[in-house]
């Protein structure tokens, strides 16, 4: 699937910049995560849930959409914590993180509207400091790099560069 899943991204996404915005929702000190296929240096990301910005909509409307889509969640956009660049052969993004807050909906795994036929999105959790510490960073956002508590992705300010494979 993961092999599948990468040549549909790069297809979809690959060869020019994409803007996207992503949610940081943490409860009870865990941070809502989704599993992407196809996408870091091995198999597989965990990475907060989020999107590709719409033309016309602006970043808070587009991150509502995108965690409803996503997750099944509503959610209010709080403020911007971080930027971070991701950069992995074909695919360029620059990333911008929101503190959110739940205000209903029921948490179930969605899909990418995107990805259409070729559902990149395959788990939905909630992870704790356990589950991150045990978690090899390969599999993580590089937001995690350093951090071991939930609650220390608040803490993040500015930019951040990830880039893997053979882009410099």
């Amino acid at each position: 699937m993961a092999e599948e899943a990468k040549e549909s991204i790069n297809h979809k996404f690959g060869g020019k910049v994409r803007t996207r915005v992503g949610g940081i929702l943490i409860e009870n000190e865990q941070i809502l995560l989704l599993k992407h296929e196809g996408i870091g240096k091995k198999a597989f990301l965990w990475s907060p849930p989020g999107g590709g910005i719409e033309f016309g909509a602006n970043s808070e409307n587009n991150l509502i959409r995108e965690f409803q889509e996503e997750t099944g969640l509503n959610i209010r956009v709080h403020e911007l914590l971080f930027v971070n660049e991701f950069m992995n052969d074909d695919i360029h993004a620059i990333e911008l993180f929101f503190r959110v807050e739940r205000t209903g909906g029921i948490l179930k795994l969605g899909e990418d509207p995107e990805m259409e036929n070729n559902q990149i999105l395959s788990e939905l959790a909630f992870f704790d400091e356990n589950r991150l510490i045990k978690t090899e960073n390969d599999y993580l956002h590089n937001m995690f790099i350093g951090i071991n508590k939930p609650q220390e992705v608040l803490n993040l300010k500015g930019y951040f560069k990830f880039v893997i494979n053979s882009i410099t």
